[in-house]
């Protein structure tokens, strides 16, 4: 044991032996409302005609290298104006890292905490400088001193604003965001990841701002399981960020099934709509709650606080009782007492609030 210990402290970073891996919760036999899944499928007639586009994939050749098809198909769907470009990669979390691997070593990184775990989780990973700005403990918006403060005196490379955030779930004012972009001296990425739930973009202030930035991906509208996120801004920023992405990274079957989806965006329209709705229902219903309270979302999750030192026993009754959710608590400072529910089908929600009151 001495010997393999010795040689994994020798060969890898610091850094990297400081870490902990990012754990994935076993789901199997359970309702599962963890991980901000869109809780619908497609219609048979709609698995056909997809399953159509994959019989033309040429699995025997590498897929388009700059997934030129696709990435017309998104500049579409988003209205992106013809001077800006998209970069892909596998999930948002590719471009994250992609992103912070361009950067300096000496440099720092700046976020909101809590705000996405793979900021923080990719920057360590780099040997980074990562900051977490605590958000106002009072409505989980921009603690502006703060964030004026640690960028005039870190002088971040990049700024990750998530909007809506996770995990608290809501939007940061949006007048606070764009003073931040016109201080900064770095790059400025705003996380969309929830925005067919919010009805709110930045996308197009990116005329206005060379240093900023939008991301996306398509795992909360609905295809998750295609791993796919795009950043779209200026092409210089995107030409260099080129250098890093790693050649024929979105595979074939991604590339066609995403674009047989983006080109059909009835197909989401439709399940955003009830997810929404359903959003509405659970949020009045958990304030219903004795002990709980659940904070307003954008996304298509929310998050609520427990009676206090309840949140693992309550996670845990829950579990049992075969819904699977997300506990927060064990992260401490605002998210204290904290647990978050994704919105489910109606049937779901029902079985997820039906443990949640045995559970008090």
């Amino acid at each position: 044991m001495t010997k393999i210990n010795n040689l994994i402290s020798t060969i890898f970073r610091k850094e990297v032996l400081a870490m902990e891996a990012y754990k994935i919760a076993d789901a199997k036999g359970l309702i599962k409302l963890d991980a901000m899944e869109n809780p619908y499928s497609w219609s048979d007639d709609i698995k056909k005609d997809w399953l159509k586009t994959l019989k033309d994939c040429h699995l025997n050749r590498y897929p388009d290298p700059q997934a030129a098809h696709l990435i017309d198909t998104i500049k579409q769907l988003n209205q992106l104006p013809e001077q800006f470009e998209v970069l892909l990669g596998n999930g948002s979390d590719e471009i994250i890292q992609l992103l912070l691997m361009a950067l300096p070593q000496a440099v720092s990184v700046l976020a909101p905490d809590p705000g996405f775990v793979m900021y923080k989780q990719l920057s360590d990973c780099l040997g980074l400088n990562y900051l977490g700005i605590p958000l106002c403990a009072d409505n989980f918006d921009l603690d502006m001193p703060a964030m004026r403060e640690a960028i005039e005196r870190y002088q971040p490379a990049v700024i990750f604003l998530a909007y809506p955030n996770n995990p608290t779930g809501n939007l940061f004012s949006e007048s606070a965001i764009l003073e931040i972009i016109q201080i900064a001296n770095g790059l400025v990425v705003i996380d969309e990841a929830y925005a067919p739930f919010a009805n709110a973009s930045f996308i197009n202030m990116l005329g206005q701002y060379t240093n900023l930035l939008v991301m996306r991906t398509v795992s909360k509208l609905g295809l998750a399981g295609l791993r796919l996120g795009y950043i779209m801004g200026h092409p210089k920023i995107i030409e260099q960020l080129n250098k890093v992405r790693l050649p024929y990274n979105i595979n074939t079957l991604t590339q066609s099934s995403a674009d047989f989806a983006l080109s059909n965006k009835f197909l989401f329209e439709q399940q955003t709509e009830s997810i929404c709705k359903e959003r509405s229902i659970l949020f009045k219903k958990l304030n219903e709650l004795d002990g709980i309270i659940a904070y307003p979302s954008a996304a298509n999750f929310i998050l609520f606080r427990t009676p206090k030192n309840k949140a693992t026993e309550i996670f845990l009754s829950i579990r049992e009782q075969g819904v699977l959710i997300k506990n927060l608590s064990n992260h401490g400072r605002l998210l204290s007492d904290c647990l978050r529910v994704t919105i489910g089908t109606p049937q779901e929600n029902i079985a997820f609030l039906t443990a949640l009151r045995k559970s008090l």
